[in-house]
């Protein structure tokens, strides 16, 4: 893992400190982490919505039996995959 120096000012330093104290983490570090961490899932799920949202505004597209039949067969492989890596 990187290591980052960063310089706060007091009160956003005793902030951090509170803030690591009362939802349990064990260092500045672990509570710095879990904020990129959401902030990370955060834009992702932006991108998500915003793809989602650029699909709907094409036109529609009629789904065949082999469409719907790659999709099960991309599920499945997926799964098992997921299954053998447990």
């Amino acid at each position: 893992m990187e290591t980052m120096n960063i310089s706060l000012p007091a009160e956003m330093k005793a902030f951090i400190e509170a803030e690591m104290a009362e939802e349990g983490f064990a260092s500045p570090s672990d509570y710095l982490l879990s904020l990129v961490r959401e902030a990370q899932r955060c834009r992702a799920k932006q991108a998500l919505e915003a793809k989602l949202l650029e699909g709907l505004e094409g036109p529609a597209v009629e789904m065949t039996a082999e469409d719907w039949d790659s999709i099960e067969q991309e599920a499945q492989d997926r799964f098992s995959r997921e299954q053998q890596a447990k």
